[in-house]
């Protein structure tokens, strides 16, 4: 998945109102741009306040009412402005499919699932995530680049990855299952599920202690797998820096404006913005 600045040319807006909305809604270079995205930002952090207040027994007792009318209200806010950005693009399903979209819309889902399922409004936290278009307020856009890469990193270690948590999967149902048959029930590994959970806490070096092994087979062998937990917790971000290393040699001129990374090695000038790129 790659993140896409919401300026590019596939949510732009038709002629007329719908694109003045746009460049309000969407647009970072203007003075409604940068005040309407600054006052999300902070709209989104009192939202998430209030639902983190709700979660205290004290504060709920004594402000449950003012809460509640503050979750709807921010809910009701973050609605129309969605509604807004769909309506002022070419493309709404576009938009909506995208990343920013989908957070979007699960940004006001939660109050409106609360009402059949109670608790649901908790979700809200996930309104954080709409902080990220902080990058365009700040422009910051050139960040959003490096998260390209990181991403790109770990899409070609997909693979890789895989294979290993395979490999640890099987070595973790192994263990339990020998765990089981040295420890039995008696001492707490009453199944061979609950064994591989203690596997998985012991060799991720977690080490919850709500079950241990008491016979000395059964703490030499958890004291193997310890060991063998500080290297295997370093076998997938080897994998991945690798491929950001490679990722990095191989990346062509990038826009310190805009952060595009889709420029040609012998371009001069970014495609999407226009702005000078530096000499490589």
């Amino acid at each position: 998945m790659k993140i896409r600045d919401l300026s590019d040319s596939e949510f732009k807006a038709p002629p007329g109102w719908r694109n003045r909305v746009h460049e309000v809604i969407f647009g970072w270079e203007t003075r409604a741009g940068r005040l309407f995205d600054v006052t999300l930002i902070l709209a989104i952090c009192l939202s998430v306040l209030a639902v983190m207040l709700e979660s205290i027994g004290e504060f709920r007792a004594a402000y449950g009412t003012e809460i509640y009318y503050a979750e709807w209200f921010f809910t009701v806010l973050f609605t129309i402005e969605y509604g807004l950005r769909l309506i002022s693009i070419e493309r709404p399903v576009r938009y909506a499919t995208s990343f920013f979209g989908v957070i979007d819309l699960l940004a006001i889902l939660p109050t409106y699932l609360s009402i059949f399922f109670p608790g649901a409004q908790y979700l809200l936290v996930i309104r954080l995530l709409r902080i990220l278009r902080v990058f365009r307020v700040l422009k910051l856009a050139k960040y959003v680049a490096s998260a390209n890469v990181i991403m790109a990193a770990l899409k070609a270690s997909a693979h890789k990855i895989a294979v290993f948590m395979a490999t640890v999967l099987i070595m973790v149902t192994i263990v339990g299952s020998l765990i089981y048959f040295v420890e039995g029930a008696e001492n707490g590994f009453t199944s061979i599920p609950r064994s591989i959970y203690w596997a998985i806490v012991t060799v991720t070096t977690v080490g919850y202690g709500d079950i241990s092994p008491q016979t000395i087979l059964g703490q030499v062998m958890a004291s193997m797998v310890m060991l063998m937990g500080y290297a295997i917790i370093a076998v997938p971000t080897g994998i991945v820096t690798v491929e950001m290393a490679r990722l990095r040699t191989e990346q062509v001129a990038e826009c310190q404006r805009c952060g595009c990374t889709e420029n040609d090695s012998d371009a001069r000038f970014c495609k999407r913005c226009g702005e000078r790129l530096p000499a490589s």
